[in-house]
């Protein structure tokens, strides 16, 4: 039986020679002075032999370990030599499954189901705020710490909703390494709790594109009133409040056949205080899109006889009811996931996160004037609530573009069902609107009269 003593203190001779431990074992002594652990065994009646390191590196209780090692595959009939190859060449191929590469095969695999603005704006974020981190990196090596000290990057400058995607996006990747067996857990599973928070207070709302969609896409599926479905459309459109959509008037849209639409808001609908409401020149413009206009056009035939966009089914002189846009989402299926208000959220993520990707920061305060905010260094009375139109009217147009992208046209949604059952559901059928319908030069307030 070899000792360690003898294995120290053995010296090398012409020719090398073997000082053997039990089942096999033996340190080869080399005429150069090396100690070379070697074990002998048979496999399918040839003699073949394993190295296990040198001494002293690998110390003769680690040996007789690998020894033992290699003998148990060696009893349940597998090459302890071959197995060897193959778990090297596993672990070669680990180092090279790295996280940038997996996520590109994850994007590449996925991307048929996104649009393709989404797709790219998906592996953009991977290669902006992930990759340099921990792209380089084994996926299956990776751990929560790493992963969350790449997240707390993306939160340092202030974009907490973007960091939670990241993490989504980054554990779909970990779903589909495990899926494809390049790992055997997923890191980012449970990060979610340790991120920061969105502020208290906030309604829930969805501001991830594709979702918002898909959620725009089912609501206006559902059995609903034509009004109320292009109702929903017009708010995902413009983003306004929902209380000052319920009460759009006809008379406060101008130049609808131009080029340049606008929807002037007056200040005393908006929120404030009564300082606001009575500001000579606190009205909101929005201005419109193409888009927007067709939802209008749609929209004529069914109410514009009347003062209001959105009147009650019951109570023609009355607004819809504020609660008929959330009854629609929530029958699709989004109760608690997204409510008529959070759209002017979703507009500010996306737009503020387009704006970024664009190097176009100074559009941050253009987004927060769409969405009639008034910066807090300024006076709310003696500001100018008309500036930037131009480029807010370029915004409005990039948004709506990016949000209709493979919608219905609005005439497409006047001739949905308005219940689900029955053999033959309700259809509003509205006077036909031709291609060149034009609105009325100027509407008046009809209720004035």
């Amino acid at each position: 039986m070899l000792t360690d003593t003898k294995a120290r203190t053995a010296k090398p001779r012409d020719k090398a020679y073997k000082l053997t431990d039990s089942n096999c074992l033996y340190l080869l002594v080399t005429p150069s002075g090396g100690k070379l652990w070697r074990w002998n065994y048979k496999y399918e009646g040839k003699q073949k032999a394993m190295a296990f390191g040198s001494y002293p590196t690998v110390g003769l209780t680690d040996a007789r370990f690998k020894r033992d090692e290699a003998h148990a595959l060696w009893v349940e009939g597998h090459d302890p030599g071959v197995v060897k190859k193959l778990r090297i060449e596993e672990n070669l191929e680990a180092g090279r499954r790295t996280f940038e590469r997996t996520a590109r095969l994850w994007h590449d695999n996925a991307k048929s189901q996104w649009a393709k603005r989404h797709a790219n704006d998906i592996l953009r974020s991977l290669e902006r705020d992930v990759f340099p981190e921990i792209g380089a990196l084994p996926i299956a090596q990776l751990t929560p710490p790493l992963i969350l000290a790449a997240l707390r990057e993306v939160e340092a400058r202030g974009s907490i909703e973007t960091a939670k995607r990241i993490r989504q996006r980054i554990e779909a990747v970990f779903d589909y390494a495990i899926a494809e067996g390049f790992a055997d857990k997923n890191p980012a599973e449970r990060l979610g709790a340790v991120l920061k928070p969105l502020r208290r207070g906030r309604q829930p709302a969805i501001t991830d594109l594709v979702p918002l969609q898909k959620m725009i896409l089912a609501a206006e599926e559902d059995f609903a009133r034509p009004v109320t479905r292009l109702g929903l459309r017009l708010l995902a459109l413009t983003s306004v409040r929902p209380n000052e959509l319920r009460g759009a008037c006809w008379y406060e849209f101008e130049e609808l056949n131009g080029k340049e639409p606008l929807w002037r808001i007056p200040a005393a609908r908006m929120k404030g205080d009564l300082d606001r409401k009575e500001e000579a020149d606190g009205d909101h413009l929005v201005p419109l899109t193409p888009q927007a206009v067709d939802v209008l056009r749609a929209l004529w035939p069914l109410t514009g006889e009347g003062d209001l966009l959105f009147p009650s089914c019951r109570k023609p002189d009355r607004p819809m009811s504020e609660n008929a846009i959330g009854f629609l989402l929530h029958r699709a299926g989004y109760h608690g996931h997204h409510v008529p208000h959070g759209f002017r959220a979703a507009f500010s993520t996306i737009m503020n996160e387009w704006a970024e990707r664009k190097g176009k920061e100074g559009d941050r305060a253009i987004i927060d004037l769409m969405l009639a905010h008034v910066p807090r260094e300024k006076v709310e009375g003696a500001y100018n609530r008309a500036r930037y139109m131009p480029r807010r009217r370029e915004l409005a147009g990039i948004w709506a573009d990016m949000l209709t992208e493979g919608m219905p046209s609005p005439m497409v949604l006047v001739q949905r069902p308005t219940r689900p059952l029955g053999p033959s559901p309700r259809r509003f059928r509205p006077l036909p609107v031709e291609a060149a319908f034009r609105f009325p030069t100027r509407v008046v307030r009809r209720s004035a009269e």
